[in-house]
């Protein structure tokens, strides 16, 4: 385990509209309102076509890491939760899964391929200040991880 401490700041309430794709939205806000990090919990609706990152298709590999994908087929109400973190470069990153429901079926993904929204969507955003947080490229996974 890996850890640092860091300090709450400010909370905002965002609601995305039909058509935003959630990262983008929420990697642009953070960038016009200065969020370096901060912690996410979305609830609302996303559309059809929205592509989710559910897994990796080997479990165990050497990089590259070939992701599964799945595309909704149709609108799912959805609930989802995490984080942004710069990367090396600076920029604010997000890393948001969000679990999609529609009837009695459920995906649980990451949203990093495009999600898309379905006529709202409320993000509630909580800054992380003081915080030496960053995502760093791993050569054993391929992956931006969390350095804490």
């Amino acid at each position: 385990m890996k850890y640092s401490e860091a300090k709450m700041g400010r909370t905002f309430i965002v609601r995305l509209e039909d058509g935003d794709i959630l990262h983008e939205e929420i990697e642009k806000f953070a960038i016009e309102h200065n969020i370096t990090a901060a912690t996410l919990i979305a609830v609302g609706g996303v559309d059809k076509g929205s592509i989710l990152v559910v897994g990796p298709q080997e479990s165990r590999c050497k990089p590259p890491v070939t992701p599964m994908e799945h595309i909704l087929e149709d609108a799912h109400e959805v609930t989802g939760s995490g984080t942004i973190i710069p990367n090396e470069a600076g920029k604010p990153i997000i890393h948001m899964h969000l679990a999609c429901g529609r009837g009695t079926n459920t995906i649980t993904g990451c949203i990093r391929k495009g999600v898309k929204i379905w006529h709202v969507l409320e993000v509630v955003i909580n800054e992380i200040t003081d915080t030496t947080a960053k995502r760093l490229y791993d050569e054993n996974t391929g992956f931006e991880l969390l350095i804490p």
